[in-house]
């Protein structure tokens, strides 16, 4: 089963960027944190598929 939430590090592989990058993103509002916890932080799979998909279209 594949996982539909990503912790920072898992995030940050996924998107080929650094994991103080998925925190900066995040900070800006380019990708949405899902709080879980005081100390859990996930984001969304698909949320990072559509980030990916805006900045093709940019390029």
């Amino acid at each position: 089963m594949e996982n539909k939430y990503l912790r920072d590090k898992e995030a940050s592989q996924y998107l080929g960027v650094a994991k103080s990058t998925i925190w900066l993103f995040s900070k800006q509002g380019k990708i949405n944190a899902i709080k879980l916890s005081d100390r859990v932080t996930v984001w969304a799979k698909s949320d990072l598929d559509a980030f990916i998909a805006s900045r093709m279209a940019v390029a």
